[in-house]
């Protein structure tokens, strides 16, 4: 007997709806937070840019904090061994330099550009975790638990759309979006925060919201259409982004399928690469706790506990419980004469 699947219901870019179709299995994978944000941690460092200290291979390789002449005075003026920089006449001469301790001195343990940037993953641990970003998405408690304003407003989760890859100009595009209930995400989309620390000199001056995800399969003219749209992504079905499916690490995103996209979802768990279900629940503590492996499993081991053998005639505590029956006056007797 073949278990029935859940029907998704599909709309046109009127918002109407149109037809329904069986929701992929890929939906009911177990949602691994554990395995996303680890991978989502490395994926992320796996984009940075090399960076250290400036170097010209002198005769330390170091030149930040270097720029000196300077030489230790030794031994025998009651000051420190650090060196000096030489000449007179100016506050500078004498000031110890090149220690990481000293006013203008070089830094600690200088940062290097061969330092281990990248990180290497599991592609089955990637494949899970997009699985698991997949399956967050139909959630609509985990949906909201990242800020989209959903309620009565949004017709269902996940949406799925047909037409929408043939859309070309941004005002349709802003219309589709508002006629399938997403007006309140592209108005809160809108406003930028300025990023309150260094970062704004370092090309991320403004923050900005994350808006709905625009999953689809061949390009009609779709990515003109949403380019300029503020806080919406783009993704093709074939080429799913862990960094785009969940923002920091969290579950949840708002995601917009389109038709085609959504029916090859349908062959993702029957490709030999892709993950499977092998956990129908992923909460290891409400397993171990069940009675049913309770009752099947051996009990705590007892520990037998050895008694460390002791000198009786070092250790006072052993030789009073040993002459227990002994007077205090008669212990402390017995005691001396040992």
């Amino acid at each position: 007997m073949t278990r029935q699947r859940k029907q998704i219901n599909i709309f046109s870019t009127n918002g109407n709806k149109v037809g329904s179709m069986n929701i992929p299995p890929i939906f009911n994978c177990p949602i691994r937070r554990d395995i996303v944000n680890f991978i989502h941690t490395n994926m992320r460092k796996n984009k940075r840019q090399p960076y250290g200290v400036k170097c010209q291979f002198g005769p330390t390789g170091i030149v930040a904090g270097h720029q000196h002449s300077a030489r230790s005075w030794g031994t025998g003026r009651a000051v420190s061994r650090i060196p000096r920089v030489s000449g007179g006449g100016t506050h500078r001469a004498g000031q110890g330099a090149f220690g990481n301790m000293c006013r203008g001195g070089r830094m600690f343990a200088p940062t290097k550009t061969f330092r281990h940037w990248h990180r290497k993953m599991n592609t089955s641990q990637k494949r899970y975790a997009v699985a698991s970003c997949l399956a967050a998405s139909a959630s609509v408690p985990l949906i909201e638990a990242r800020g989209y304003n959903i309620v009565d407003k949004v017709k269902e989760i996940p949406i799925v759309v047909e037409g929408i890859e043939s859309l070309k100009q941004t005002k349709e595009a802003i219309n589709c979006l508002k006629l399938l209930g997403l007006g309140t995400e592209l108005e809160k989309c809108k406003y930028k925060k300025s990023r309150p620390t260094k970062g704004k000199m370092r090309g991320r001056k403004y923050k900005q919201r994350r808006g709905p995800l625009i999953i689809y399969d061949k390009n009609k003219g779709l990515l003109k259409a949403f380019r300029n749209v503020p806080g919406v992504n783009l993704c093709r079905v074939n080429a799913l982004n862990l960094l785009q499916l969940a923002p920091g690490g969290h579950l949840g995103r708002l995601i917009v399928w389109s038709k085609s996209s959504f029916k090859i979802l349908e062959k993702w768990l029957e490709n030999k690469k892709s993950p499977k279900i092998l956990m129908i629940n992923s909460d290891l503590h409400t397993l171990i706790n069940c009675d049913e492996i309770q009752s099947v499993i051996r009990g705590a081991e007892k520990k037998i506990i050895v008694a460390k053998k002791k000198n009786l005639l070092k250790n006072r505590k052993i030789r009073y419980e040993t002459f227990r029956g002994f007077s205090k006056e008669q212990f402390e007797n017995k005691g001396n004469k040992q």
